[in-house]
């Protein structure tokens, strides 16, 4: 199977963290890519924060700035372990990579590529590399992944801050500190902004396979329900285009023929990707965004970046990285002073997501709502 450019840029990042500093040159030998492939990657990660690069020379990026003085995180090291450098969680890992900055601690990265029979082998890595506390986003695609491979987090002998990921009422890992972006409130935002502009019930298209795919879908059914509507169909099982074309076509077919018969004027799409090429297929087909179809997508990575610039849904994922970073220090100072933190109440963030407004609606682009 072709690699990716978020896989190419994974191993990359890797390599980077393996040596410290290295070359252009023999980052496209390791990776078995030409120079210039190489130099965008770099450049593309370089833009994102995440590496540095200076007179043809590529290290680890340093952050924002320095420590500021009399911190109390000071020469702490905070693991972080991710499924993915890239897309989504590269802002998370931006905003922790910032705020262990500004406390003055280290933060080293682990990827686990959404492998999660192997998030237990990284974060012990991390562990071995001397890290007092962990910031966790499990490789976790389904509850199923969180059941067989989820336990061992409870049992970590360093306090841990779970990203992006919630756990099963009254189970052992509900007891961690969690830091999460509000899914079903981020659904509820666009369906009522469509409304507003005099849509009938807009559909879902949504992927089924990672935990934002299922909160969003978990969203889209409780919004449904609070706004006191009926689903006019089933959501639309979305998939890469790349990796399943078949799939992506019949998802493209299913929203062209609701659009065609009148049953929908107006649609939700995670993710960005997805909704960009799902734009482009529609118009092929004769189907137009806006005048025929008003679309939301969901994520506002390269949102903007379409021939029509699409309305999203963006999740607050720099302030994720960074909020959680900031309660892994509190318990790691708190822990240093009183010997414990036992006694101390944890903590389940849940941050709200903003709709950015612009032309794929039909309205009037305007600042986040």
């Amino acid at each position: 199977m072709r690699e990716s450019a978020a896989e190419r840029h994974d191993r990359l990042l890797a390599l980077v963290r393996e040596r410290g500093t290295a070359r252009v040159s023999e980052l496209a030998e390791r990776l078995g890519v030409s120079p210039v492939t190489a130099r965008r990657d770099v450049e593309a990660l370089a833009g994102q924060g995440l590496l540095d690069r200076v007179h043809g020379q590529v290290s680890w990026s340093r952050g924002q700035g320095a420590p500021e003085a009399g911190r109390p995180g000071e020469g702490l090291v905070l693991g972080l372990l991710a499924p993915s450098a890239t897309y989504y969680f590269a802002e998370v890992i931006r905003g922790a990579h910032e705020a262990a900055a500004r406390a003055g601690a280290r933060l080293v990265l682990r990827i686990s590529d959404y492998r999660p029979e192997e998030d237990r082998a990284r974060t012990e890595g991390l562990l071995a590399a001397g890290a007092e506390g962990v910031l966790v986003a499990p490789g976790w695609r389904g509850p199923e992944d969180r059941l067989a491979y989820g336990d061992w987090l409870a049992e970590l002998p360093v306090p841990a801050v779970l990203l992006e990921r919630r756990a099963e009422p009254g189970s052992p890992l509900d007891g961690l500190d969690r830091v999460v972006s509000d899914h079903g409130h981020g659904v509820l935002l666009a369906l009522r902004h469509l409304l507003d502009l005099g849509h009938s019930t807009p559909l879902l298209v949504a992927r089924g396979d990672s935990p934002t795919a299922l909160a969003v879908r978990a969203g889209y059914a409780e919004a449904l329900r609070t706004l006191g509507l009926e689903e006019p169909r089933p959501v639309i099982d979305s998939v890469p285009a790349e990796a399943d074309p078949e799939g992506f076509e019949r998802a493209v077919r299913a929203l062209h023929e609701a659009v065609r018969s009148g049953l929908a004027g107006a649609a939700l799409v995670h993710n960005d990707v997805d909704a960009i090429e799902i734009v482009q297929r529609l118009g092929e087909l004769g189907v137009r965004v806006p005048q025929d179809l008003a679309l939301i997508a969901y994520d506002d990575e390269v949102a903007a970046l379409a021939d029509t610039p699409l309305t999203a849904v963006a999740p607050p994922k720099r302030q994720v990285g960074r909020y959680a970073t900031e309660l892994l220090v509190e318990r790691l100072t708190e822990r240093a002073a009183e010997g414990s933190d036992e006694d101390v109440a944890r903590r389940h963030l849940s941050l709200l997501p903003r709709l950015r407004v612009r032309a794929s609606c039909g309205a009037r682009p305007t600042p986040s709502i």
